[in-house]
């Protein structure tokens, strides 16, 4: 903070399939700026084509950051990102570039916006007891659990969020205080950075399933059960959060438990259970986002229109110097 100024980020955010990524760079090559991307799966190597991480020609010589660097044996968690993120940003301000903060993880892109702190996580052991209990009774079962020690967190998430329902038990063994409480006490922590937040969507619905289609068809001719088959040759449990994400937890289950006998009409299966995944994640991005009436909305009528949108940003910018 300087003389009481918040340093400022640009954000570019929006469900998935809806360009983020491409305009991100085009604003970067506009403004001088850097990518700081906001994707929970995109940290992880050795994921980069169901991830729909950037390859280095999508880049086109932009600096990114927080894109394929974690071991996708690791468990990378918002509390992390928030470290290296800020780190990034903080890097990329000093050296008089903007920071851009591209993705559509909602809470990463609020928590490092606030400065948000998170509680201390408990021990590993408590943490594999709880994800074992989990995979035994099932979700329904331990969201009831929850509800009994955190009624208000409970109601926000859903049975299949493993993750979170484990992370919200571990946190009230580990320090006996409700994880919503911690939350509502780290809203008095003063902001860390402003932030002006463009979010990217399609004015009609099925547009966005067409994309969202065709993204998914187009990480199979890449090659994603391959990427997803080498992940699993390379040790990668099952269980990680990496191959929690949509497409890797669809396809490692089919690989594991028909590793000799897969079929096409299995993959047709699992290819529309993909979309099909991948639209119900567009539809709670979209949730999360209509939230915040800060957020400035830019709604492609058919097919996105890059030039216009750097456009209409940059214009905003400008008005606010």
């Amino acid at each position: 903070m300087i003389d009481g100024v918040l340093p400022e980020l640009i954000v570019i955010t929006g469900p998935t399939a809806t360009g983020k990524s491409k305009l991100g760079v085009q604003l970067a090559k506009t403004i001088d700026g850097e990518i700081v991307s906001a994707d929970s799966m995109q940290v992880y190597m050795h994921m980069e084509i169901g991830t729909a991480a950037p390859a280095a020609d999508e880049m086109c010589g932009i600096p990114h950051h927080l894109i394929n660097f974690v071991p996708p044996r690791e468990n990378y968690s918002v509390a992390r990102y928030v470290l290296d993120a800020s780190k990034c940003v903080d890097d990329i301000l000093q050296r008089g570039k903007k920071p851009i903060l591209v993705g559509g993880s909602g809470m990463y892109i609020d928590s490092l916006i606030a400065g948000r702190k998170f509680q201390a996580r408990g021990d590993a052991g408590l943490r594999r007891r709880l994800e074992k209990e989990y995979d035994i009774i099932g979700g329904e079962a331990m969201l009831v659990k929850l509800r009994d020690v955190d009624a208000e967190s409970a109601e926000k998430l859903y049975a299949n969020d493993r993750k979170r329902i484990v992370r919200a038990l571990e946190a009230f063994k580990t320090t006996g205080k409700p994880i919503s409480l911690h939350d509502k006490e780290s809203k008095f922590i003063p902001q860390r950075y402003s932030a002006v937040k463009f979010a990217l969507t399609f004015s009609e619905r099925d547009d966005l399933y067409s994309e969202i289609d065709r993204r998914v068809d187009n990480m199979m001719s890449r090659g994603l059960m391959n990427e997803i088959s080498s992940l699993l040759k390379m040790g990668v449990s099952r269980s990680s959060t990496s191959l929690q994400a949509i497409g890797y937890k669809e396809f490692s289950s089919l690989m594991a438990d028909y590793p000799e006998n897969i079929d096409g009409a299995s993959i047709d299966d699992v290819v529309n259970k993909i979309k099909m995944e991948s639209r119900r994640y567009a539809k709670r991005q979209l949730t999360w986002l209509r939230r915040d009436n800060n957020i400035r909305w830019i709604i492609w009528n058919g097919f996105p229109d890059f030039n216009g949108a750097v456009l209409k940003i940059t214009e905003l910018l400008n008005e606010k110097k």
